[in-house]
This record gives C-alpha cells, sequence and structure tokens, in this order.
C-alpha cells in the first residue's frame, strides 16, 4: 500500500483538468505537493485553493522543452526533498484525421505527452532506486488502449506511455518501484477545447461526449484510491469506453467495426 500523508508528490498538469482536482484531493490527504504547468498564475491559484497552501509549491515547467526537464527535477527536490510520487498528468489532445496532421503537431503531441513524462520519471528514477521507494503515476487514457478515430498523434502517444511504464515496472519491481497507469474515458474537463488541429490550431470545441463525461473531482478521488492500493492498471470510465476496451482484448475485428462509425467528438 502506498501511503499519501506526508509524501513528497510532484504533480505534473496540475492548472487544470484532471490535474487542478488531483492537486485539491491528495492536498486534502496530507501530501507534500509541488504543483507544476506552464501557467504560473494558473498555478498559484490552483494553489490557494489547496487544502494546505503552506505544504504546497509552484514549480512552472514546460513538458515540450526536454533540455529544461532535468533541472527542473533538481529544483523540484529544494523543496520537500527527494520524490517520492511523481504524478504525470500533464498532456495534450487531438482532433484531426492523420491525413490532416501535419508531422509537426504529431512531434508536439509526442513531445509533450510521452518525451515529457519519460524525462521526468528518467530524472527521478535514480534515487528512487537508491532508496528502495517510488511510484509513478501515469495519466494515460483509454485512448493509450484503444485508439479512434481523430486521435492517431494522441494515441501513439499514450500507447507509448504503456510500453514505457510496463518495461520499467518489470525493470524495477526488485526496486520497489510501482508504477500505476491511470486510462480515463471521457471526463468532463477543457481537453477537447484545447485540444489540436491538425495545423496546431486549438479545436476551440466542448465535445458532446466529454461534455457528459466523468466529473475531473471523481476522476481524481479515483486516482488517488488507485494510488494507495498500488494498482498496476486502472479504467475511469463509462460503460462505453469500458466495453470498448474490452471488445478491442476479445473481440478485435469486432470492435473495428464497430469504432469506424462511433461518434467520438
Amino acid at each position: 500500500m502506498t501511503k499519501i500523508k506526508d509524501q513528497v508528490v510532484w504533480l505534473t498538469g496540475a492548472s487544470s483538468g484532471i490535474g487542478e482536482a488531483l492537486a485539491y484531493e491528495l492536498s486534502k490527504e496530507g501530501a507534500k505537493l509541488i504543483l507544476s504547468a506552464r501557467r504560473h498564475s494558473e498555478l498559484e491559484r490552483v494553489q490557494k485553493q489547496c487544502a494546505d497552501p503552506s505544504n504546497t509549491k509552484i514549480l512552472a515547467l514546460d513538458l515540450s522543452d526536454p533540455f529544461s526537464l532535468s533541472q527542473k527535477a533538481l529544483e523540484a527536490e529544494t523543496f520537500f526533498g527527494d520524490i517520492d510520487i511523481l504524478i504525470h498528468s500533464g498532456g495534450i489532445s487531438q482532433r484531426d484525421t492523420a491525413l490532416n496532421t501535419s508531422l509537426e503537431v504529431d512531434r508536439k503531441i509526442m513531445e509533450v505527452n510521452y518525451f515529457g513524462s519519460i524525462s521526468l520519471s528518467k530524472a527521478v528514477l535514480p534515487k528512487m532506486v537508491k532508496r528502495k521507494q517510488g511510484h509513478h503515476v501515469v495519466i494515460s487514457s483509454a485512448s493509450g488502449i484503444v485508439s479512434t478515430p481523430l486521435r492517431s498523434g494522441y494515441a501513439a502517444s499514450k500507447h507509448a506511455l504503456h510500453g514505457f511504464y510496463d518495461a520499467l515496472r518489470a525493470e524495477h519491481f526488485r526496486d520497489n518501484i510501482q508504477v500505476t497507469i491511470v486510462c480515463p474515458g471521457y471526463i468532463n474537463t477543457n481537453i477537447s477545447l484545447n485540444a489540436l488541429m491538425g495545423d496546431g490550431s486549438n479545436q476551440n470545441k466542448m465535445d458532446d461526449a466529454q461534455a457528459n463525461g466523468i466529473s475531473a473531482e471523481e476522476c481524481a478521488r479515483q486516482i488517488v484510491r488507485a494510488i494507495k492500493k498500488d494498482r498496476e492498471e486502472v479504467y475511469i470510465a463509462g460503460l462505453r469506453e469500458t466495453i470498448g476496451i474490452y471488445l478491442k482484448r476479445f473481440f478485435p475485428s469486432l470492435f473495428s467495426r464497430i469504432i469506424r462509425k462511433a461518434k467520438v467528438t
């Protein structure tokens, strides 16, 4: 079992959506919390609303700038000491076809969602291994298991996270390094508003599926429970997405026929 109280938790993507909801939930649990995202002003807003702002620090960073992340990891350790739990909630989505999406957009999505996350994990991993203690929590997606139309680059980045962190878990099992991969379905956040079109512009539209999704607060509560229980993989999704995951696993041809016609926005 992983405890949260008095643990040093570094949370990316903390300025909005699931990350913001997680910040409030983790603060209520008594974590020593480091909040990261690009927008310092938004991190300040979240910090003020945490249950214990005095036990919450801010470290602005840009996941698309890989050369700065190792230094950011050193800065993170100056607040409370070594990182106990690293939660990757920062990311960006997509709403366009593979044909219409430029390679530059594909690279940006992969840089933020995949390379940004693994860069931070690699930076804190040596000390975790030395201490025989550490937990990496990856906010992936149902799209990390089930690819749908208009998500080619996004799904690829989430599939990549599963490949990396499943291997990390196996490699460092004897070092007591825990890995929890979280696969949300449709969560009611602004992710679709900020999703990238093929030319790199934002969609600026709330998808119906997103608007009718699970609340970010409920998602955060389930994530914290999964962390405490050392769950290896957890699905936080509605019935439709959950059925899709199991159809893909056990009846892939049937799933392929269904997903061609599915409404995914």
